[in-house]
């Protein structure tokens, strides 16, 4: 098997959670730790990423500690007006409405966190030939 899950950190991991799963529909595969001190692997259908928490010591940024990001995370669905809508009601901020781009339907927001999301899907076959 092989695959790429980003890990997100974030000031407060358990808001975090709640945010993802009011916005991708995001489920709980794999959590350790209690209260805010946890380490969460969230899917969103076949999809994976981590959430943690921040921490200046092990030098992990909460995007908002240094007022950008370093990456944007591209979450693929078959539907991204819909997931952008979701997400924007459930609290992020959209940065660029969906449209066509790239040979992908693509949108951007920005999540309370702080982190940095489009979410798209390829208008035709991938990769292209």
């Amino acid at each position: 098997m092989t695959g790429i899950q980003p890990e997100l950190w974030v000031g407060n991991a358990r808001e975090a959670l709640a945010f993802y799963a009011a916005a991708f529909g995001a489920t709980v595969l794999h959590l350790v730790g209690e209260g805010n001190d946890i380490v969460v692997q969230l899917g969103v259908g076949d999809a994976a990423f981590w959430v943690a928490p921040a921490s200046s010591a092990t030098k992990r940024l909460d995007p908002r500690a240094i007022d950008g990001a370093t990456s944007r995370t591209l979450l693929v669905v078959d539907d991204p007006d819909a997931v952008l809508e979701q997400a924007v009601r459930a609290g992020a901020t959209e940065t660029s409405p969906v449209g066509d781009e790239h040979g992908w339907r693509l949108g951007r927001i920005l999540d309370p966190f702080g982190q940095e999301w489009e979410i798209g899907t390829p208008l035709g076959a991938w990769p292209p030939r």
